[in-house]
């Protein structure tokens, strides 16, 4: 495939991309540790310049900066974690609550890991789990870095999971995707639509976990960092042809979920998932839907 061939795509879904769009960098403050003020102050010290973003509780973005962001004492503390804006955005629609039992299917490094357990005060339990031994390190030693004390990780494939009568309030499933060239600038170069559709179905395996191991009325807030609609779309209107779930609306700055997509007409439901433009967010392309289990 080419960057041409990708980029018509997306001109089909309405938007002309240039392949150039780029994101601000951004960090999330770890409130287990320490204030957005704290590090406010720190960082006027340093003669960084930053900014809140607006729709999110922690998090805020670099305008300037002439140093190492992970070489920092701070950084290196847990006092906050570089973490891309759009990222940060599906842990807090799923807004996880002291003493619930959450389930992070595909845990690894850890960003969002950590962002729940702040959510929940490190009270409650939170199952973490990764396909990908290597990247279990890096889950652990972010973890340990920001002070999290109500996880427990395990290695191994989460579409093979079943907790039986054990469900839990809330699951994430930031799901193994195609990624995006906004974070990739080699995207282009490597990406195959035959590498789409293959991701399309493991992500349908895992949403098939998750509705598994979800309570009745539990949450399960799907996520990507794909442009691409068999990633997104096409999966959600998969979920809610084939099993007893509905969408729930969210806030964001991003734009609704398409209903029609290369002549395909879907469920007007998807309106109520997102989607990261980024020539309009300024953030990588991503996609979020929340989904309660009737």
């Amino acid at each position: 495939m080419s960057k041409e061939f990708f980029l018509e795509r997306y001109s089909q879904m309405g938007h002309n991309l240039t392949g150039k769009e780029k994101t601000q960098q951004s960090l999330r403050v770890n409130s287990l540790k320490t204030t957005l003020l704290d590090i406010k102050k720190e960082f006027i010290k340093k003669g960084a310049r930053f900014e809140k973003i607006q729709w999110l509780k922690d998090g805020f973005c670099i305008n300037e900066v002439n140093f190492s962001l992970g070489s920092t004492i701070e950084y290196l503390l847990g006092h906050y974690s570089i973490q891309e804006a759009a990222s940060q955005l599906p842990v807090e629609v799923m807004s996880p609550k002291p003493y619930e039992k959450i389930l992070d299917m595909c845990a690894a490094p850890g960003g969002k890991t950590s962002q729940i357990a702040a959510w929940m005060k490190n009270k409650g339990v939170i199952v973490a789990i990764d396909s990908n031994r290597k990247r279990l390190y890096s889950l652990e030693n972010h973890l340990e870095r920001c002070g999290v004390k109500n996880s427990i990780v395990y290695w191994g494939d989460s579409s093979e999971f079943n907790f039986g009568n054990d469900k839990f309030d809330r699951i994430l499933l930031d799901a193994p995707c195609s990624g995006n060239y906004v974070t990739d600038p080699k995207w282009f170069k490597k990406r195959k639509l035959d590498d789409i559709k293959k991701n399309s179905e493991n992500q349908k395996k895992l949403l098939k976990a998750a509705i598994n191991n979800i309570k009745q009325s539990g949450v399960i807030i799907y996520t990507t960092c794909s442009l691409e609609p068999e990633e997104n779309e096409f999966n959600i209107q998969w979920l809610l042809e084939n099993y007893p779930v509905k969408l729930e609306l969210f806030e964001g700055p991003g734009s609704s979920g398409l209903i029609e997509i290369f002549g395909n007409k879907l469920n007007k439901e998807l309106t109520k998932t997102m989607r990261f433009w980024p020539e309009l967010t300024n953030t990588q392309g991503f996609y979020i839907a929340k989904v309660v289990k009737k």
